[in-house]
């Protein structure tokens, strides 16, 4: 018993049974063709070409049409170069097949070294055995290494007159600029959906088969403007169908949800329905939707919606049904940009977690959560125009008495924080009873001890200062002689460095004892507790009661004075008195204040 033979005539894809054989039937490249056609009609036929575009444009198939054209000798053998070869003479036929020995096509993926660029710079020197001319067709070229770049220049630049080179790469910006400048450069765009479907549609009729125009319209949105991808899911839908495919099997063969419901889901989110949304998203789910499919849906309805608020005539994508035409538009009509572009931020971050998430669907119910919990935040300047106008919501805590202002108790009229007296100000009057004698001569100036604060802030000695105002408990003050109790954790040499700092400012000795009690709070003491008072203050205005309100979970985290300044950040410009002393700074000084 002998196995019997196989049929000569085995089944091709679509992909490769409806290749282009002539430029005719080569579909959203016109203006290649058109330049290709002018320069065959002129005999301006370049030494090479580089073919660039995505993945399933054309790119090989127009490199063989191309080929074939300048070999092409016609049906009576005595034709010359042509940009719509006969497809029936011998060499036509032998490059369609692939077994022609002049025009010779290297995979630069799998053949990367200056080997076998050897290889051809030795072959260009003889004639086509053949042919008219020999043909060089090198796919993925920006795979070469940089020697076999290096290595074909020279020839690239100067072949002889019966060899064209063609280069077919996806990744143009790859292929060394020094190889580009000797080629003639094509970009082959990708097919437009309206194209991409009539396309779809004459093989299907050629094929005799059957699948329904939202069929096509999925496959040709999937296949992203790429023929060869549209025609394999061309191919798989008319097996998946067995010849009768509707939208519903297309959609199932690609695991995506239906439209419909992704538009119900975006009205849930989009409305704030956590409810509703999250049981939409189970049922696309339970449906066999990936969750991942599903945002990513949700991201395209997103972006489109957003294009038909700015450009409303986008709605006439051929891919795009009526129904799903007249909700988009409504969509862009009701929902403003902010909110769109929010959650087109939201969801790309959601896809990140999606794709590293142990559980996609929990991580996708999570950002359904998140979308719909932020859809009915009012925008700010709706906040703005309901607090201005008294319109606050209704579930604002209670008000505390009004004070005599205007304005609830310790905050004035119109939410301004009430003017406070400056932190410096709690300490600037001697702790003893007796009012101080007023002093004469350099000390003059430093009648309090927020003058000396002063000093040492304006001389920009900030580690001195926030142990001043952080560990000094003053006790008595004048000027000239500072007593105080030191604090926690205060520096055993604070009083030393201190005293040895105000001489070297001010040219005075400078008395400055510790005591062992009777010193009251820090600065920093009181500015803390300045800030409570503040903050609690804060809280208690109506107008912030309503921001609570309107932000629920919402919280006041720092209220914000110029007496409150961190001395860490604050600006320490200089006094204007002591402009002179500050252009004598010594930079070898030790104890200067750029220390």
């Amino acid at each position: 018993m002998t196995d019997a033979a196989p049929s000569t005539d085995a089944y091709r894809v679509l992909a490769r049974k409806y290749r282009p054989a002539t430029f005719a039937d080569l579909i959203g490249q016109e203006a290649m063709v058109r330049t290709l056609r002018n320069a065959f009609e002129a005999d301006r036929i370049a030494h090479a070409f580089v073919l660039t575009g995505v993945r399933g444009v054309g790119k090989t198939t127009t490199a063989r049409i191309i080929a074939k054209g300048l070999n092409c000798t016609g049906e009576d053998g005595t034709g010359g170069p042509t940009i719509a070869p006969c497809g029936t003479c011998d060499a036509c036929r032998a490059i369609a097949e692939g077994r022609h020995v002049d025009v010779l096509e290297m995979d630069a993926a799998s053949r990367t070294g200056v080997n076998d660029i050897r290889e051809i710079i030795d072959g260009v020197a003889y004639r086509a055995a053949s042919a008219r001319y020999k043909v060089y067709i090198i796919d993925e070229v920006h795979m070469l290494s940089t020697s076999a770049f290096n290595a074909l220049l020279k020839t690239l630049e100067e072949p002889p007159p019966h060899v064209k080179f063609i280069f077919a790469t996806t990744e143009i910006r790859k292929v060394p600029v020094t190889v580009l400048s000797r080629c003639q450069r094509f970009d082959l765009r990708r097919i437009e959906p309206e194209v991409m479907l009539a396309h779809l549609s004459r093989i299907t009729d050629a094929e005799g088969a059957t699948v329904a125009a939202d069929g096509l319209a999925l496959i040709t949105r999937a296949a992203e403007g790429s023929v060869r991808d549209a025609l394999s899911l061309l191919d798989q839908a008319i097996a998946h169908g067995a010849g009768e495919t509707g939208a519903a099997e297309v959609r199932a063969m690609l695991g995506l949800a239906d439209r419909g419901r992704i538009l119900d889901l975006f009205a849930a989110v989009m409305a704030g329905d956590a409810r509703g949304a999250l049981a939409e998203l189970a049922a696309e789910y339970a449906a066999g939707a990936d969750p991942a499919a599903i945002l990513r849906d949700l991201a395209e309805v997103t972006h489109w919606v957003s294009m038909l608020k700015l450009a409303p005539e986008a709605a006439e994508d051929p891919t795009v049904g009526p129904d799903e035409r007249a909700r988009g538009l409504d969509f862009a009509a009701r929902l403003p940009m902010r909110v769109l572009t929010r959650a087109w931020q939201m969801l790309l971050k959601a896809l990140e977690e999606v794709a590293t998430a142990p559980n996609a669907m929990m991580a996708a119910e999570m950002a359904v959560i998140r979308l719909t919990h932020v859809a009915d935040l009012p925008a700010p300047e709706e906040i703005v125009r309901r607090l201005t106008t008294g319109a606050a919501p209704a579930a604002a805590p209670a008000q505390p008495p009004a004070a005599p202002g205007g304005g609830p108790a310790g905050m004035p009229r119109g939410g301004a924080t009430a003017p406070a007296r400056s932190v410096a100000a709690a300490v600037a009057q001697p702790v003893s009873a007796a009012e101080p004698v007023a002093e004469t001569g350099p000390l003059a100036r430093f009648q309090s001890f927020a003058d000396v604060v002063a000093l040492i802030r304006a001389r920009r000695d900030i580690s001195l200062l926030v142990e001043v105002e952080s560990h000094i408990r003053l006790a008595r003050y004048a000027p000239g002689r500072i007593e105080f109790e030191p604090g926690d954790g205060a520096p055993p040499d604070l009083a030393a460095r201190l005293a040895q700092r105000l001489q070297l400012w001010t040219g005075v000795r400078w008395g400055v004892a510790i005591v062992g009690s009777g010193g009251a709070a820090t600065i920093a003491e009181v500015r803390a507790e300045r800030r409570g008072t503040l903050h609690a203050q804060a809280l208690a205005h109506p107008m912030v009661q309503a921001m609570l309100a309107a932000f629920p979970g919402a919280e006041v985290r720092e209220v914000r004075s110029p007496d409150l300044a961190d001395p860490t950040t604050a600006p320490l410009a200089p006094a204007a008195d002591e402009a002179d002393e500050d252009d004598e700074w010594d930079p070898i000084d030790p104890f200067s204040e750029e220390d």
